[in-house]
């Protein structure tokens, strides 16, 4: 018997961040496996989150509003039951990540220290460690979790969901002795976005859609896969990933402005706290015309920004910026994805015995452009509700999976130029039909680019099915919204169907532009 058969039968989460470590802590007492590809905070998007967690704590605020900001930013596709009930849950979350050793900034008052963040209309982002607040929650969340003895963390990459009578019986995991099979009727996937799919990102390597990968492999059905959200002040550097610069410093007062100082956004409603989507555009368009953007925080907080910002302020002195004197040039970057699979209120998924949670779940709350902050939010409350479901759910007698053939290490670097190129802040159908041509070989091979090529290919489909512009998915074809907003569910099958469709003409499409 291997370490992992005395495992089998427990649900098994993947992913350490804040999704996948809440699933595991309100899961216990139950025995549950998490499976991470690192050490716990060493990997993953969720110790980068910078602003905080929206929540409607404030004396000014409740949930109604939160709502209403919320279904703002979603354009038209929010699901509005979903997202009351996430938003509802906002103050308990906070609650009980204090229970779980998170330790929020506060103001003098000793009340919450609240933020504000672009199409916010109320101070709600609670943070702690100033602008750490992600690393703060991973950190906190980790020791809880290390300490929980229901909890068994084991170090490893989960490369395919193994099925049976088309459900879940398993997932064959890489480790540092080769593969191996984890025997479970019970799997939560917390694997986060696709951020790494592009060339210019605030998310870690890793990121680069596995999780979906893993999902539509086995059958489930995905949704709003176009909607990927630019963050609009990315640190402008060679390094990789991006450095973040939190959306609270725009809350603070910091102006976008070109070289001369001239306020790029001084003609849009909001201007600096316009949604995300619309900032970005505004930058992209400055950079396309061979302008470079900047970030202006000299005024507003001069000399208070590291005190404020330490992570931000590190980030610029890294690049020999100083934020209190310097202008930072910014570019906006690929940073959190709308779509995901297609979950329930209990965040399961169309296949038996599989649920998500987090980034990579479509749960309905962000439509087509997050709200700033709300991810965090969602990470707890889905990370919670897909944990009771899954207690919830009687445990099945293991299957009698025999080992499967490993299939090799995703790798996404030759997927990344086609995705950069072609569907970046502006799409058109030009470029998405060349993005299929190209990508389809890919997706349907068994190399190391078949993986990352699926999820992108299927991004690829779902762009160019919507002629519309919407939230974060810009078509300069197609540049007002649809009548009618609608979500647009699919699966890979379906997705390789209407790829094959498309790639003789795509072809000559790409041919003559």
């Amino acid at each position: 018997m291997t370490a992992l058969d005395r495992l089998e039968g427990r649900p098994v989460i993947v992913g350490g961040g804040i999704a996948g470590l809440a699933a595991a802590l309100f899961l216990a007492p139950e025995p549950v496996v998490l499976l991470t590809r690192a050490p716990l905070g060493a990997d993953g998007s969720s110790p980068l989150a910078q602003g905080g967690m929206a929540a409607s704590v404030g004396t000014d605020d409740d949930a109604d509003l939160h709502l209403a900001d919320t279904l703002m930013a979603g354009d038209g596709l929010c699901d509005p039951e979903a997202a009351r009930r996430i938003l509802a849950d906002g103050p308990a979350a906070v609650a009980e990540l204090e229970r779980l050793g998170v330790a929020f900034d506060r103001a003098a008052d000793g009340s919450l220290a609240l933020g504000l963040e672009a199409a916010h209309s109320r101070r709600r982002i609670v943070h702690a460690d100033g602008d750490a607040t992600g690393r703060a929650l991973v950190q906190a969340l980790s020791i809880a979790a290390l300490a929980c003895p229901s909890i068994t963390v084991v170090e490893a990459e989960a490369r395919r969901i193994l099925m049976e009578d088309s459900a879940v019986a398993g997932l064959l995991v890489a480790g540092r002795d080769g593969g191996a099979v984890l025997r479970t009727r019970r799997l939560i996937l917390a694997t986060g976005g696709v951020g790494a799919l592009f060339e210019h990102t605030t998310n870690p390597a890793s990121s680069f859609g596995i999780g979906l990968a893993l999902a539509a492999e086995a059958g489930a059905e995905l949704a709003d896969l176009e909607f990927v959200q630019f963050h609009p002040t990315a640190l402008a550097t060679s390094a990789r990933p991006l450095s973040l610069i939190s959306e609270a410093v725009r809350g603070e007062g910091a102006l976008i402005v070109d070289r001369a100082g001239r306020r790029v956004l001084d003609a849009v409603p909001g201007k600096e706290l316009a949604p995300r989507d619309v900032v970005a555009r505004a930058v992209w368009r400055e950079l396309v015309a061979g302008r470079e953007v900047f970030l202006d925080a000299r005024a507003s907080l001069g000399a208070r920004f590291a005190a404020r910002f330490p992570s931000v302020a590190a980030g610029c002195r890294a690049a020999g910026i100083d934020p209190a004197t310097d202008l930072v040039p910014i570019r906006p970057a690929a940073h959190y994805h709308m779509g995901g699979i297609a979950v329930d209120a209990a965040g399961r998924s169309s296949v038996p015995g599989l649920w998500a949670a987090g980034e990579v779940a479509a749960t309905g709350l962000h439509g087509a452009n997050r709200l700033a902050s709300n991810s965090l939010l969602e990470a707890v409350v889905c990370g919670r509700a897909a944990a009771l479901s899954v207690a919830g759910t009687p445990a099945r007698a293991p299957a009698r999976l025999m080992a499967a053939h490993l299939p090799a290490a995703p790798d996404p670097t030759s997927v990344r130029p086609i995705v950069s190129r072609h569907l970046g802040v502006t799409r058109d159908a030009a470029g998405l039909a060349t993005a299929i041509a190209r990508l389809l070989p890919l997706a349907e091979g068994t190399g190391p680019a078949s993986a990352p090529a699926r999820v992108a290919l299927m991004m690829a489909v779902c762009a160019l099915a919507r002629e519309e512009s919407r939230g974060a998915h810009a078509r300069t074809d197609f540049p007002a919204p649809a009548a009618v907003p609608r979500r647009a569910r699919t699966t890979l099958e379906r997705s390789l169907a209407e790829a094959r469709r498309h790639a003789e003409p795509a072809l000559a499409l790409a041919s003559s532009s």
